[in-house]
């Protein structure tokens, strides 16, 4: 069996918490595989180094530590590679991550077999520009539309397999999967959603309105979202956090099911690691540098 571990040296453990893991692992009998950019950041002995797209073909799991950005970062390899994805939290929140840090003894599990496999929905995001270029996305939590700058009220459309479904005033829109419901779109008042479900979350951002609620759409429907702009800034589009793509009001932004799923691994073998997050991380008061933002 081979890990692909994929750290994120931004965070303040990262380091200590990859040498520990590896070491946990080679001790079960797993062939290590780090990206290239690890080469200069730790000093471990028998493991190999590659680019990340190759170690995803060739490795069996893919483990990436830091935090949920990190996991965002993995989710399309280990998702087109059909590899399993498993999570340690070096970070505050870590709502994604089965492990934290101070539970690396657990992933000796992972050669006992006790651990849960569950599948997770991903979105795919699509943009037909005005010239009919097309560009698409896959996206494990969201995909967020606002005002190119950063504020500033926008007049959008939503329609579902062709029928307007809504025309609103906000500051923008979120699509989330059930995995994203906890992110952006909890925070901006929509509902958690048991993420073995399946559809699409809709929720609006500060919506000029009395009476805006989130909607929740079947899977399979293909919606579609056009915008007016204000004659001064264009909207933008942000998929997991990437690097937002400008649109302006010709553009069309089409979002579906994808065809890939993740496969999440789940250290409790009776799968509770999302409910002990939502105990452990949501339903208790906020300390001071909980919330983290980074990668």
């Amino acid at each position: 069996m081979t890990a692909f571990i994929y750290p994120n040296f931004l965070k303040t453990h990262s380091k200590s918490c990859t040498a520990q893991a590896c070491e946990i692992l080679r001790s079960i009998g797993f062939d290590l595989l780090l990206p290239d950019f690890a080469r200069s950041e730790v000093d471990i002995g028998c493991c190999d180094f590659s680019a990340p797209e190759e170690a995803a073909k060739s490795c069996d799991i893919i483990i990436s530590i830091g935090g949920d950005g990190t996991i965002l970062k993995c989710a399309g390899l280990a998702s087109k590679n059909s590899k399993p994805l498993l999570g340690i939290n070096c970070g505050r929140l870590g709502f994604m991550a089965s492990l934290e840090r101070s539970e690396l003894e657990l992933l000796k599990r992972l050669s006992t077999g006790q651990y849960k496999l569950d599948e997770r929905m991903m979105l795919s995001v699509s943009v037909i520009f005005e010239d009919d270029k097309l560009k698409t996305f896959t996206a494990l939590n969201e995909a967020v539309i606002s005002s190119e700058s950063g504020r500033g009220i926008r007049d959008f459309t939503v329609l579902a397999d062709g029928i307007t479904v809504s025309s609103l005033r906000a500051d923008g829109l979120i699509f989330s999967t059930p995995t994203g419901a906890s992110a952006y779109s909890l925070s901006a008042g929509g509902p958690l959603i048991e993420p073995s479900l399946d559809c699409i979350e809709f929720t609006q951002i500060c919506p000029h309105s009395l009476f805006a609620r989130t909607m929740l759409f079947a899977p399979d429907k293909r919606i579609e979202i056009k915008f007016e702009s204000d004659g001064n800034t264009n909207a933008a589009l942000s998929v997991d956090g990437r690097p937002p793509i400008r649109l302006s009001e010709r553009d069309r932004v089409i979002i579906t099911r994808s065809n890939l799923r993740l496969k999440l691994i789940d250290i409790d073998e009776r799968g509770g690691s999302y409910f002990k997050a939502i105990n452990h991380k949501l339903m208790q008061p906020a300390k001071p540098g909980d919330i983290n933002t980074e990668e």
